[in-house]
């Protein structure tokens, strides 16, 4: 069963950093694409960034193209999302989250296909 508890959220002034943390209970490699999402109040949550299972290959949303990047430690079993250059629009919860698709180069950012969520950790962006 796979399981994600993020961490690494918080407040931070805009044009800040942070990098959230997804660990995982069990290696992702190979077997899951996992995506970043946030969900602002009022609003349908939406897709941040993701990774392709084999590794390699990212897409990011074009809000945060630019300033978010998306890794992975497999050894650790880790994922993170490193945030620069922060806006007050980027306050949300953040979730990670996985679907199964062995041995893909490609991911989506799409709500649809993934199935194992984190509970989310906020991040606020204020002055």
């Amino acid at each position: 069963q796979l399981q994600f508890v993020e961490s690494g959220g918080g407040l931070v002034q805009p044009g800040g950093s942070l990098r959230l943390s997804c660990a995982a209970s069990r290696s992702t490699l190979n077997y899951y694409n996992i995506g970043w999402f946030r969900q602002a109040p009022g609003k349908e949550r939406e897709g941040v960034s993701c990774i392709a299972s084999s590794g390699g290959r990212t897409n990011v949303a074009d809000s945060v193209k630019g300033r978010f990047t998306i890794s992975r430690d497999n050894a650790k079993n880790m994922i993170y999302l490193q945030m620069n250059s922060l806006k007050p629009e980027d306050t949300a919860v953040y979730y990670c989250a996985a679907h199964w698709r062995p041995f893909s180069d490609i991911c989506t950012i799409a709500r649809g296909p993934y199935t194992f969520w984190g509970q989310g950790t906020q991040v606020t962006v204020s002055s």
